[in-house]
């Protein structure tokens, strides 16, 4: 294990020393503050107003803010895993291997450093996302708000990661890596419901995010982070479910609204099963390049 935490060690100083690195992993971020923030944010917030008073601005911020994260969590695992990529092509992963080293060892390293790269990053984003709220007139989160969206956040990174991990065990280039951070980076708006509100989109679109893992980190995100604007709306109570509808902060299948738990429970096993798929696929190829 002590192994495996250097590599993670090394992995982290790379990352964080590259400054493209770190902006790239955080551009989906600033595309999406800037489009709310210059075009989208005053034409939602005019047609919730109506609805739901005064707090329109507040709960409008929260929810944008909130599928910030689930975008980041994926983004910047992701780019933490461009340093494997990396390695591969350039032939530093074969200097691990002819080392007493355990190829376990070496992908946990990788692994261990894509995911705390995930987690801090979340976290840069949360002090971003929580200032811009300020800023607009918003609340600071309560310290018990704060720790709930903490445990999401360890859980949405660390089923990004495997995600993501699954993803780049199929590249062995940095131009696979870049085109396909590219199309990651434009697709995983629409995927986690932030571009376009859920309840307009058609019902086959709906369930296919719906059945993306990262989006139910959204929900989780939104349910923290919208809970207070919510109470201090004058909203009635069903027009504040059909705003929950509507912009995707609850799900539902059939008529049945899907609870926290089982949006926790989907982002551990989909993480469970993307972790095995993707060591499965590395063994695969370590087997294939020991034999050539």
């Amino acid at each position: 294990m002590n192994i495996s935490i250097e590599i993670a060690k090394r992995n982290l100083k790379i990352f964080f020393r590259d400054r493209a690195a770190v902006f790239f992993s955080l551009l989906s971020l600033f595309i999406i503050i800037s489009l709310y923030a210059l075009f989208l944010g005053d034409i939602i917030v005019s047609e919730v107003k109506e609805i739901v008073g005064d707090k329109a601005r507040f709960l409008m911020d929260s929810w944008i803010m909130a599928g910030t994260l689930a975008v980041t969590s994926i983004t910047t695992t992701f780019g933490g895993f461009g340093i494997f990529v990396n390695d591969k092509t350039k032939k530093i992963a074969l200097d691990f291997k002819v080392a007493p080293i355990k190829r376990s060892q070496i992908t946990a390293g990788y692994i261990i450093s894509s995911w705390l790269i995930g987690v801090i990053m979340s976290v840069v984003a949360l002090v971003f996302a929580e200032l811009y709220i300020v800023v607009y007139g918003g609340e600071l989160l309560s310290l018990v708000q704060l720790a709930k969206l903490l445990g999401v956040m360890l859980v949405s990174v660390l089923s990004s990661t495997a995600m993501m991990l699954f993803v780049v065990s199929f590249f062995d280039s940095n131009n696979a890596f870049a085109s396909a951070s590219t199309v990651i980076g434009t697709l995983i708006g629409f995927l986690t419901g932030i571009y376009v509100p859920m309840g307009s989109l058609p019902a086959t679109v709906q369930t296919v995010i719906k059945l993306f893992p990262p989006s139910h980190a959204g929900v989780l995100y939104r349910q923290i982070m919208m809970a207070q604007p919510f109470a201090m709306s004058s909203a009635p109570t069903e027009v504040v479910e059909q705003i929950k509808d509507v912009f995707g902060v609850t799900y539902k299948m059939g008529n049945k609204v899907l609870s926290p738990i089982i949006s926790i429970v989907i982002l551990l096993v989909s993480g469970f099963i993307f972790f095995l798929l993707a060591l499965l696929k590395i063994a695969g190829k370590g087997k294939h390049n020991a034999k050539v």
